[in-house]
């Protein structure tokens, strides 16, 4: 017989064909220096950190501090996005700058965005970067609506990760959106992970309980109080929720139902 701890003892993450340990990916900006980056970074226990080509330096600039300084390629996956992006043009020219200055790395997170207010995704453009850059060769891990049919259609494009924001990107409003999260997780087979609105670890293991295959995070880690601490919070709850979603949970009922069992009782 199989026990918990069998069941969730390798249990990765496969992105692209790669096997990653760790379900919580985390991103690079907003830290206080490229230390403090570092620290959080390693508490987090995420191997996958997604870098903003246009706002961050990772060679573009050799007489400057570079973040891969401090998150080395040889430690870590360096996912290249296009955070900044408002149309597919600049998307597609960013992540062919992340492959010039990557040596050929092919692995980005795609986004484009609507507006400065909502930071939602531009679902057009979106759709017509993915389409070029499948077609270059990229293997892309797109943000998106939580809208069913655009994550299906993303899917059969052939990105090979479909990431639906929880809330509007850096609010720290939680997972506002859960049954439609959840929709898209039952019907999709490329992982689904959750992007933006995470606050707290609650949150993180929110989506994980919903049946996500990760968490991409930024603000809610650095922007905390302590986001070495916060760092560490978001990597047992991603854990935690993982295996809270295996274990399967009780199911809800309106009244309540006596803990120990009345049968055989001897009073």
């Amino acid at each position: 017989m199989s026990t918990p701890h069998a069941a969730t003892s390798h249990d990765p993450l496969i992105i692209a064909g790669i096997e990653f340990s760790s379900r919580l990916l985390v991103g690079s900006g907003k830290y206080k220096s490229l230390e403090e980056t570092r620290l959080a970074t390693e508490a987090s226990g995420a191997e996958i950190i997604t870098v903003a080509v246009r706002r961050t330096n990772i060679g573009q600039n050799p007489d400057e501090p570079s973040l891969l300084d401090v998150v080395p390629m040889d430690k870590y996956t360096i996912l290249p996005n296009t955070a900044g992006c408002y149309n597919a043009e600049d998307a597609v020219r960013t992540c062919k700058l992340a492959r010039e200055l990557l040596d050929g790395h092919d692995l980005v997170k795609l986004e484009v965005l609507a507006d400065e207010k909502t930071l939602f995704p531009n679902v057009i453009q979106t759709l017509k970067a993915a389409e070029i850059l499948i077609k270059d060769g990229f293997k892309v891990m797109v943000y998106t609506t939580d809208d069913l049919t655009i994550a299906k259609e993303l899917e059969s494009m052939g990105c090979v990760a479909v990431m639906p924001l929880g809330a509007p990107i850096g609010s720290g409003l939680g997972i506002q959106n859960p049954y439609n999260i959840r929709f898209i997780v039952e019907a999709l087979t490329v992982p689904v992970l959750v992007d933006a609105g995470v606050g707290t670890a609650s949150d993180a293991a929110l989506a994980m309980e919903l049946g996500c295959d990760g968490v991409l995070m930024n603000s809610a880690i650095a922007a905390a109080r302590n986001p070495v601490l916060m760092a560490s919070a978001m990597k047992h709850a991603i854990i935690a929720g993982r295996e809270a979603f295996l274990a399967g949970r009780m199911p809800r009922k309106q009244y309540a139902s006596a803990s120990s069992p009345i049968d055989g009782r001897f009073f």
